[in-house]
């Protein structure tokens, strides 16, 4: 597991870098174009991602917001061969935007309502 978790660490601090560019179209291209591994996974195997990337996000040394860390899990779910989506949804009153993962239309990383609360403006 702490393996794991310094793996998120580092793919926070990796996505954060492009986050401080302002260079959301690789941002986007990072998450959506990484290859699926070809292995058998678990439901468990998603929960212990999701808490990684949630403990790696206590020990960063900033605040870690839904961007980054859905585009981390996103990343860590599909290279453990874990078919993830990231989507990005928005709220018009008050004016909101969020992101979260989902794997086979289930919410991993968040509270399973998102999609109510949110119209789905992206998916990668």
């Amino acid at each position: 597991m702490l393996l794991l978790v310094l793996r998120a660490y580092f793919e926070l601090i990796y996505i954060d870098l492009y986050l401080m560019r302002g260079d959301f179209a690789a941002l986007y291209s990072k998450v959506r174009n990484i290859a699926v591994s070809r292995v058998s996974v678990s439901d468990e195997r998603t929960r212990q991602i999701c808490q990684a990337v949630d403990t790696a996000c206590i020990w960063y040394w900033k605040e870690v917001l839904c961007l980054q860390r859905s585009a981390v899990t996103a990343r860590l779910l599909k290279a453990h061969g874990i078919s993830a989506q990231m989507l990005i949804g928005a709220q018009q009153m008050p004016f909101r935007a969020h992101a979260w993962v989902e794997v086979e239309g289930q919410v991993v990383n968040d509270k399973p309502y998102m999609r109510e609360m949110y119209a789905v403006l992206e998916r990668c």
